[in-house]
């Protein structure tokens, strides 16, 4: 029971069955269904659409064009809002377009009876365009006279520049968009070159949404990540106030980020308003997926690193051309988390310079996608460290542990401090794993005699920040709701999209509150009318920030219980505890929580009021969480067939670590491990995180078992 233990997921049963209801299973038999008009030029201007003859077609209800909609730029970023107008996502987009920025982009949309006749109703709609060169590339639309939003004349979206001396001091300046090899102009950072370009994340679900009007109020139910957002993204689109507008995310079939964006759901949501409120739904094919939601941003990077002879790392810098594709969406935060984390693993004694830009281009847009960033900057990070590596004749895994940050590292850009950093450990453990020393010599023969087969060891670090703060909002909200016979509901914010977020919440509640996860209900489908804030899914936040916010609710909870059980069983609550569900004074049982809960929910007498047992709270972090990890790799290459086969694969993460209990040697140090306990370091609030790192001395078992009890064993 609770954290540490095993068990069964929560939606498994569901999930493996196909009993799951996602948003395609939810839309109404009398929906009426949308087939969006694509533009079939990458940059330029609609000056005319005929939908004469599509108006025509079998079932067509409504066609919307791009001169039909509301003239309000809206955001699409799936962030929390940020009252710092540094930090304020772009407002770039309209509902349709009429300046057309990428092959594919959006300038009508046909309603109809049903998918077919919509789809044979767009394929009639006549669209001419006034034809602009289309600009792929960062180099190619930077300075360009083809101005694609009139706010950012020179093309280039955002830019974040920056020197960091050896004190841990960032100076920032402004510098200009380049692609030569020297970083910042310094002879001293001439770099490699490295390009990634964009992907898409391919998740099982295309995007799905529909939208109805209950009364005055718009419901949109949509297989988006961050619920929250998107509901004040739709009333801004379409401008109703925030309350008239509620959406719905039930089951989601994988996002990894791609889903945090606000997509179609104004759309639908603008179609049923001029239809009286009938239901408009859309899904879309996997082309559309493909092109019309988002993509990973393409990356064209120059890195530079130099080391003196004893191989530690003296200069370090990058660049990064980040192509932003037609429209902000995450605006310049990709980039910019790249080039700032670029700076978090490896340290440099001397110089430290970053510079980034991202740029429009006539490409369907760049968003979030798994690792924000981080996944191009390690390709070319640990691809250099590697280059280094060989030159020198240095054992890489060496040169690498020679140079890495280590608990005590301070981050220069938020300023705070790695406690804790199992990155060295887990570095040795790998090596240890894949039998690293003796393989790369065993390798090493075998290649020099074999001419087509080769063997290799590889391995690369990585590092990434959880969570956003201090650059926007991060908060995560839980309410829990007791039952008279002592189980419980727990309604969460955040959205559970495959990653198991609903799982955790409940096994973090069930081990303060002591109440088995199978007497609590998490509600899996948020809700935003009755499912409290949550800033949502992504950045690796669930567990870290929401889930702290379900301890702190469960906090709340237990204490309200003890409140209760003090008043009507007239016993001092400091003297009371919540344990295995039942309520204990000292070492005696006093009742239930199922009796308790029965009692306050129905008591009926002159003394006492009934009270429905509730809590909730809001857990607002002030600081993020560095994770660390390496991954190594044992593989063959068959060169003339081109075949790559993968051995084997270990990857290591530092989790956080868990509280330990040693026997204590006379001079007061750890002596023989006892036992690893359930207790995250992570989720200990930070005071109680830093006793526990000095060391806690008990004296008997009973102290030890209060201890741990009070920490949430």
């Amino acid at each position: 029971m609770g954290v540490g233990t095993s068990v069964k997921r929560l939606d498994a049963i569901q999930k493996v069955t196909g009993s799951a209801k996602y948003v395609e299973d939810l839309i109404p038999l009398d929906a009426l269904h949308m087939k969006v008009v694509h533009s079939t030029i990458a940059n330029g201007l609609v000056t005319a659409i005929d939908t004469t003859e599509a108006e025509r077609m079998p079932g067509v209800e409504l066609i919307i064009t791009c001169f039909d909609v509301p003239d309000v730029e809206f955001v699409t970023a799936g962030h929390p809002l940020s009252l710092d107008p540094a930090h304020a996502d772009t407002r770039d987009k309209l509902i349709l377009a009429k300046r057309v920025l990428y092959y594919g982009d959006d300038v009508a949309a046909v309603i109809a009876d049903t998918p077919l006749n919509a789809q044979l109703a767009a394929e009639k709609v006549k669209v001419s365009y006034e034809t602009y060169a289309p600009m792929l590339t960062p180099e190619a639309s930077v300075g360009a006279d083809n101005v694609m939003h009139a706010f950012r004349p020179t093309n280039e979206l955002a830019r974040t520049d920056f020197s960091i001396s050896p004190e841990g001091d960032v100076s920032w300046y402004t510098g200009t968009f380049s692609t030569d090899e020297k970083i910042a102009g310094r002879e001293d950072l001439c770099g490699e070159h490295y390009a990634v370009p964009a992907v898409h994340a391919c998740h099982l679900e295309n995007n799905t949404c529909f939208a109805y009007m209950d009364g005055r109020r718009m419901v949109v139910y949509s297989c988006n990540q961050v619920p929250h957002t998107l509901r004040r993204n739709i009333a801004e689109a379409i401008g109703m106030p925030l309350g008239d507008v509620r959406v719905v995310k039930p089951f989601l079939g994988g996002g990894f980020g791609n889903k945090q964006d606000t997509m179609y759901e104004p759309l639908v949501a603008l179609a049923s308003q001029r239809l009286g409120g009938r239901c408009v739904a859309i899904t879309l094919s996997r082309e559309e997926t493909f092109v019309n939601t988002r993509t990973r941003h393409g990356f064209d990077m120059t890195i530079a690193a130099a080391a003196d002879e004893a191989g530690d790392l003296t200069h370090r810098g990058i660049r990064i051309n980040s192509n932003g594709g037609s429209y902000a969406a995450h605006t310049h935060a990709v980039a910019a988390y790249a080039v700032t984390s670029n700076f978090q693993t490896y340290k440099a004694s001397a110089v430290q310079i970053g510079e980034s830009s991202t740029v429009y281009t006539n490409l369907p847009s760049a968003a979030a996608m798994r690792g924000y960033g981080i996944p191009q900057l390690n390709f070319a990070m640990e691809s250099q460290m590697e280059d280094i590596a060989r030159r020198n004749g240095w054992d890489p895994i060496d040169f690498r542990l020679q140079n890495i940050n280590e608990a005590g590292f301070v981050d220069p850009f938020d300023k705070f401090t790695v406690r804790t950093c199992g990155l060295r450990e887990c570095v040795e453990q790998g090596r240890r794993l894949c039998d690293w020393d003796r393989k790369r010599k065993e390798y090493d023969a075998f290649n020099k005699t074999s001419p087509n087969l080769k063997k290799g060891l590889g391995m690369a670090l990585f590092s990434y920040k959880i969570g956003v703060y201090p650059l926007q909002l991060e908060s995560g909200s839980c309410r829990i709701v007791m039952n008279e016979d002592g189980s419980a509901q727990i309604m969460v914010g955040c959205a559970e999209l495959g990653q198991g977020s609903d799982t955790a919440m409940c096994q973090i509640v069930s081990q303060i509150t002591t109440i088995p996860e199978q007497k609590l209900s998490v509600r899996s489908a948020q809700d935003t009318d009755i499912t409290p804030y949550d800033n949502g899914a992504y950045a690796s936040r669930q567990t870290y920030i929401s889930g702290s916010g379900a301890k702190l609710a469960a906090e709340k909870l237990v204490d309200t219980i003890l409140a209760h059980a003090a008043r009507t069983y007239k016993l001092p609550k400091g003297e009371l505890r919540l344990a295995s569900e039942q309520i204990w004074h000292r070492d005696s049982a006093v009742c239930t929580l199922a009796q308790l809960c029965t009692y306050i929910n129905f008591v009926n007498d002159q003394k006492t009021d009934t009270d429905h047992i509730t809590a909730e709270a809001t857990f607002t972090m002030k600081n993020i969480c560095l994770a660390y990890g390496v991954s190594f790799m044992d593989l063959e290459v068959d060169v003339p067939m081109g075949k790559v086969k993968i051995r084997k694969v270990y990857c290591l993460q530092d989790s956080g670590g868990r509280v330990a209990v040693y026997t204590c040697r006379a001079d007061g140090t750890p002596g023989t491990l006892i036992r690893v306990t359930g207790i995250y370091t992570n989720l200990l609030p930070e005071n109680d995180a830093l006793r526990i790192k000095r060391g806690l001395v008990v004296n008997s078992p009973r102290e030890l078992d209060l201890l741990l009890e009070d920490l949430g064993e």
